[in-house]
């Protein structure tokens, strides 16, 4: 695996959830959520700028049988906007059940369902690095590369 840290945001109309990996990519760990506002642009570029990745994973919302949902459409201006400033790969990763995981995790070292609210995306986010993570480590992830 390539050294660098890599990104992976987890798509919601109200917040972002980020997770951030080390650079050697073998932990993923939540970051703080961006608002989906006039400003998300703005905290992106920050955010690469701090950073540094070498690739941004981004979940694919689809419904359980496989088919696109109506939110996919949303994710995908999404990616369009940060290719404007982000020339390394962007992979769309299988996000199914990824908030289920990710809500369970939370609930298992204590946290309730208001304080979950407010880290439940970039804990969702953690589950979509993970999973990018894994198909890199298996030479699978250029194959996701949108």
């Amino acid at each position: 695996m390539r050294v660098g840290k890599r990104i992976a945001f987890d798509f919601g109309t109200v917040r972002i959830g980020v997770a951030i990996s080390d650079a050697s990519g073998l932990l993923a760990t939540p970051y703080k959520a961006i608002s989906n506002s006039e400003r998300t642009e703005e905290e992106l570029l920050e955010l690469f700028n701090e950073v540094q990745p070498i690739y941004i994973a981004i979940g694919l919302p689809q419904h359980l049988s496989g088919d696109k949902s109506r939110t996919q459409d949303a994710v995908m201006d999404f990616v369009e906007n940060i290719r404007k400033n982000f020339p390394n790969p962007i992979y769309g990763i299988d996000e199914r059940l990824s908030t289920v995981g990710a809500s369970k995790r939370l609930k298992a070292v204590g946290h309730d369902s208001r304080s979950m609210k407010t880290v439940i995306d970039s804990a969702a986010a953690v589950e979509i690095l993970e999973r990018a993570l894994e198909l890199e480590k298996f030479g699978n992830l250029e194959k996701c590369e949108i």
